[in-house]
């Protein structure tokens, strides 16, 4: 499961699609709907939001809107909770600059294999749900360390 910080117009049509496929599944975890991928680390960062499905909700709008910009059609009755089902709003969730970097490097590898001509920004954008600090790469996250990004985006607690 992949539910990135990047802004989710940075993906490609495989990446937006799919992200729209395990953000869905992320949204049937945080509802109790599954016995799987309970304990999967990318989920934490939702499960610690007062409301956790309005999160994984406002993560899914923004990835239905970045799909529909490109003629798509994800149906947005799938998402559970909303902002316009009068629910509270929802905060902006942390991502350090480091998480960033190395999602924008994972990325670019990807892409590289599957959409060579695609070109991503030099910066990375993050999703709109997510507010940049400076950092290194989330506890959470599942990555093998290599000297770039262990020695760019190392950061004194």
């Amino acid at each position: 499961m992949r539910l990135w910080s990047l802004h989710p117009g940075l993906l490609d049509r495989q990446g937006l699609t799919a992200c729209w496929r395990e953000a869905l599944l992320a949204q049937a975890v945080l509802a109790g709907r599954t016995r799987g991928y309970t304990r999967h680390p990318q989920l934490e960062r939702f499960r610690a939001q007062p409301d956790p499905l309005a999160a994984i909700g406002a993560y899914l709008e923004v990835v239905a809107t970045a799909a529909e910009a490109r003629g798509y059609r994800f149906d947005r009755g799938r998402i559970e909770r909303t902002r316009l089902d009068g629910s509270e709003p929802v905060r902006r969730i942390p991502v350090s600059d480091g998480q960033l970097a190395l999602e924008l490097e994972h990325l670019r590898a990807k892409l590289a294999v599957r959409s060579p001509s695609a070109r991503l920004p030099r910066d990375p954008e993050p999703h709109p749900l997510f507010i940049v600090a400076p950092g290194p790469v989330a506890d959470w996250e599942r990555h093998t360390p290599t000297a770039e990004t262990e020695s760019e985006h190392h950061h004194a607690p």
